[in-house]
């Protein structure tokens, strides 16, 4: 565990850190290594001299041969390996490069490509980074805390690797995905990177190829599951909040079965919030509320299509009826406007052992009884469109082309501007591709995806895809909750997170343009979105009273920007 002092120089407001290393072993520290950018007085006073070439490098230098090394990597997968040995390496690099080259960068270090380096996990493995968290080792997590390099956390992404992205059980291949969650909190929103931990819960896996595979790096065993299970994250919880009072906990891709409860279970007894479910309703939310404006109509007013009723579909739908409630709806008018479907067909009266969940969303037999069905035993998402004639139409299924021509076109005779999302990923899984939704809709259609797409150009016209990724909101919500020290986190948060990311929204005002802003105004998003965050915590009454002035500040001060700071012994 390395500890070190931060100060300022009184005169120029510089960083000085006071750092407990020399030679090789400053070398080798990711935060604190500049490699060839150590200036001739710090190599000197760290032990560095002949460690290194003599020549002084600016941070730019160094970013542009980094990037020169990016660019020469021959597949995505190469690519994401380069970045990550680049954190293992020198932090202040890593990040100043994504930031620089975001649109080129951000889509290796997470989606898509860290769904094929999840899968590949224990083959390209190459340093270790995060906490594993292994179900034999339950009686001693307290002790595995204790051995992470970082003394303070403000925030952990947790998986149990069940459900990565839309790819199912990863087992312990699953930690690229809090690894990247927290390079995009740093990258997007200024989080601290000395104060972020990823961790992975092995409790097993059921894949069989994992339990087959020779090099495969986790716990070798079927996932344990009930109340043993219950109870090794209980362990877990109680151990962070031990060690980790003031930390905001992020549950991530945990299957169907858990990620509900888990939420349930520890909303109100720690800062926690669970990304699936609410990261995603909110960037959704942001996006449909951004879309209805450029239409030139009201969410109250709109149908909605999901496709895909597990918790992510759910969570969004229960954004927008609370935003349509907002909008003067009775609850019962605003559910009547939703129609999810799953696997068994739409949520209908009738059906049996639905979770709570899905319950909420079960449209009555009396709304269908003008429905003419092929199959009345299994209304399917055509019937849906065909019948309920949805305006909006969301895709959380991870099923590839499920958005046939016949639907979308379908949507669009009922519809001027159909908004359709489809929202699945990584890019093999999405409902459909852009390309195709805006030719059979001529160009009408209003599109966002989950995973990133190159503009469409259609009969001479250029449409950029934004990507409706929760990388615009999960940032700045947690930037805007550490900023006043939230100490509970709220539905409130994430429909002021929701508001904010609209307004930011370059659609309502600009004919053809993206529905969300572009990746390069990524920080200045999570920054909007941190002020609301922090605004609605305090008038919650979870984060202490403070003046929009004071909460400004307060977030300003605590966005990390990737520069150097002045190095000196301790």
């Amino acid at each position: 565990m390395i500890d070190f002092k931060i100060t300022r120089d009184p005169q120029t407001g510089e960083e000085i850190w006071a750092v407990p290393l020399r030679g090789p072993l400053l070398l080798n520290h990711p935060l604190f290594n500049k490699g060839t950018a150590f200036p001739e007085q710090e190599r000197r006073e760290l032990g560095l001299l002949g460690l290194l070439p003599p020549h002084v490098d600016t941070l730019e230098i160094q970013v542009e041969r980094a990037y020169e090394a990016f660019r020469s990597k021959p597949t995505d997968l190469e690519r994401h390996i380069y970045l990550r040995a680049l954190q293992d390496e020198n932090e202040v690099l890593f990040y100043r490069l994504i930031q620089d080259y975001i649109e080129e960068t951000m889509p290796v270090v997470y989606t898509p490509t860290v769904g094929e380096a999840c899968q590949l996990f224990s083959h390209i493995y190459r340093h270790p980074r995060g906490l594993f968290v292994a179900y034999p080792e339950r009686e001693h997590i307290d002790e595995l805390l204790a051995n992470t390099p970082q003394r303070h956390v403000d925030v952990i992404v947790v998986t149990d690797g069940e459900r990565i992205l839309g790819l199912g059980d990863q087992g312990a291949g699953g930690m690229g995905i809090p690894i990247g969650k927290l390079a995009l909190y740093t990258l997007c929103g200024g989080i601290h990177p000395a104060r972020t931990l990823p961790v992975l819960l092995d409790v097993g896996t059921d894949n069989p190829d994992l339990l087959n595979d020779p090099l495969y790096m986790g716990w070798r065993h079927p996932r344990v599951r009930g109340a043993e299970y219950d109870a090794f994250v209980e362990r877990f919880v109680q151990a962070v909040m031990r060690r980790y009072p003031n930390l905001l906990l992020q549950w991530e891709d945990f299957a169907q079965a858990h990620a509900g409860p888990l939420l349930e279970r520890y909303r109100d007894r720690l800062c926690t919030f669970n990304d699936d479910i609410q990261g995603t309703a909110a960037v959704a939310t942001g996006t449909v509320l951004a879309a209805v404006e450029a239409v030139g109509t009201r969410l109250r007013d709109q149908v909605v299509a999901v496709f895909g009723a597990g918790s992510a579909g759910c969570g969004i739908a229960e954004q927008l009826c609370a935003a349509m409630v907002g909008e003067g709806l009775s609850e019962t008018e605003a559910r009547s406007r939703f129609f999810l479907i799953d696997r068994t067909g739409l949520l209908r009266e009738g059906f049996s052992g639905l979770p709570p969940f899905q319950r909420a969303f079960v449209q009555p037999s009396s709304a269908l009884a003008s429905w003419r069905l092929d199959r009345p035993d299994h209304i399917g998402l055509a019937d849906v469109v065909s019948h309920a004639k949805p305006t909006i139409l969301i895709g959380v299924s991870g099923v590839a082309g499920a958005f046939t021509e016949t639907i979308v076109k379908t949507m669009a005779d009922l519809t001027p501007r159909p908004i359709i999302l489809p929202l699945s990923n990584p890019t093999s899984r999405c409902e459909a591709l852009p390309a195709q939704i805006l030719a059979w809709t001529e160009g009408r259609a209003l599109v966002a995806t989950g995973s990133p797409f190159a503009d469409v150009v259609w009969s001479g016209r250029r449409f950029p895809v934004s990507q409706c990724n929760n990388s615009y909101v999960f940032p700045g919500l947690g930037l805007g909750i550490l900023a006043v020290g939230a100490r509970r986190v709220t539905q409130g948060m994430f429909m002021a997170a929701a508001r904010a990311l609209a307004d930011t929204s370059p659609a309502p005002t600009l004919p053809d343009a993206p529905l969300l802003p572009p990746l390069t105004a990524s920080r200045s998003v999570s920054h909007c979105i941190a002020l609301a965050v922090a605004k609605e915590a305090i008038a919650a009454g979870v984060a202490a009273p403070a003046s929009d002035t004071e909460v400004e500040r307060l977030v300003h001060e605590r966005m990390w920007t990737p520069a150097y700071a002045r190095l000196t012994g301790c």
